[in-house]
C-alpha cells in the first residue's frame, strides 16, 4: 500500500471504523463477474460519509471510482489502487408527488419502473430494460428501446468528490448526449427527480412485458456480461455492424462475442478482463476494416490496463 493510500485509509478509519473495507473483491458488484479487488472501499451511507471520503481524497489525491450495479464496468484484472465507492441501503428510496418520482441514487432502475407502473406513471417503462441504478443510469444518460433518462429526468441531486459539497442541478444543465452527460467523474448521483405522465396501470404493464420478454428473447442475460459493449454509431448499429465483420462468436481467452447478441461479451469460464479489452480492440480493427467505422467502447475500464 502506498503512502497515499494508508493516509486515506487512516483518514477514513478514524471517523468511519471498520466499514472502511481493504483489498475488497469488487468483481461480484459487477455484471461481468471478472476483475480484482479494491485497495479501498466504502458503502457511504449519509452525506457525512461522502464528505468523509471527500475530505480523504482531498488529502491524499487518491484515484477513486464510484459504482453502481456494475452494469457497464470492467475492472482490471489486478483492481483498482484507491478507493471505490458505492451508495449504500439508505440511498434507495423513492417517493411520489402526483406525477413525479423523486428517488435516491441507489434505487434499481427497473424497480422504479415498477413503482411508475404501480402509480399509474408512464414513461420510464424502458428502464426496465437497464439493469443499472438510478443514479449510474442519470450519470451515463443511459437509455433502451428508443429512449434515454434524459427524456423524463426534471432535476438531480449531486455530490462533488473534489470539494466535498452537494448541489442541485436543473436536467437542463446537465449536457446530457448520446450516453453521457456533463457532471464529471467527481460527482455522485446521490438522487434525481423523474417528470411522467398519468396513464393506465395495466398498458403500462403491457408494455414493460414487453420490453423483459425482448430482453430474454434477444440477450444473453444468463451469462456474465456488462450490457452493450459499444454505444451505435450515427444511423446504425453496433450489432449489425459487428456480425457483418464476422466477429460474431470471435473469442480471446474466455471471454468470446455472443452469439445471441454481437454487441455483447460474454465471460466465459476462466475468463480475465485482459482478455475482454483485447477481444474489444479485434472487434473494433475488424469493423473498422471491412465498414470503415470506429466503434466507441461503452464500457468504463476501472484500473490499469
Amino acid at each position: 500500500m502506498t503512502g497515499d493510500l494508508r493516509r486515506a485509509t487512516d483518514i477514513l478509519v478514524a471517523s468511519l471504523g471498520d466499514r472502511i473495507r481493504t483489498g475488497f473483491p469488487l468483481a461480484p458488484l459487477t455484471t461481468f463477474r471478472i476483475g480484482g479487488p479494491a485497495a479501498l472501499y466504502l458503502e457511504p451511507e449519509s452525506e457525512h460519509d461522502l464528505a468523509e471520503a471527500a475530505r480523504a481524497i482531498r488529502e491524499t489525491g487518491i484515484p477513486f471510482v464510484v459504482l453502481g450495479k456494475g452494469s457497464n464496468v470492467l475492472v482490471a484484472d489486478d483492481g483498482f489502487a484507491g478507493l471505490v465507492l458505492r451508495l449504500g441501503r439508505s440511498f434507495r428510496w423513492s417517493a411520489r408527488e402526483g406525477a413525479t418520482l423523486t428517488a435516491g441514487g441507489s434505487m434499481p432502475l427497473p424497480a422504479l419502473a415498477g413503482v411508475a407502473q404501480r402509480h399509474g406513471l408512464a414513461g420510464l417503462e424502458f428502464g426496465v430494460a437497464i439493469p443499472a441504478t438510478l443514479g449510474g443510469a442519470v450519470w451515463m444518460n443511459a437509455g433502451a428501446h428508443g429512449h434515454e433518462l434524459a427524456e423524463v429526468i426534471d432535476g438531480v441531486e449531486l455530490f462533488h468528490l473534489r470539494d466535498g459539497r452537494s448541489a442541485a442541478m436543473p436536467a437542463a444543465d446537465a449536457g446530457f448526449g448520446y450516453r453521457r452527460s456533463s457532471m464529471g467523474e467527481d460527482s455522485i448521483v446521490v438522487g434525481a427527480r423523474i417528470r411522467l405522465t398519468p396513464g393506465d396501470t395495466a398498458a403500462i404493464r403491457r408494455t414493460m412485458d414487453e420490453v423483459r420478454e425482448w430482453r430474454r428473447a434477444t440477450q444473453p442475460l444468463a451469462e456474465p456480461n456488462c450490457g452493450s459493449v459499444f454505444t451505435n454509431p450515427g444511423g446504425d448499429h453496433a450489432a449489425r455492424l459487428i456480425e457483418a465483420a464476422g466477429a460474431k462468436g470471435r473469442r480471446v481467452g474466455g471471454a468470446f462475442v455472443s452469439q445471441k447478441h454481437a454487441n455483447f461479451i460474454v465471460a466465459g469460464p476462466g475468463a480475465r478482463a485482459a482478455d475482454v479489452v483485447r477481444l474489444i480492440d479485434e472487434v473494433r480493427s475488424l469493423v473498422a476494416s471491412s465498414a470503415g467505422v470506429q466503434l466507441e467502447p461503452e464500457v468504463r475500464l476501472v484500473g490499469s490496463f
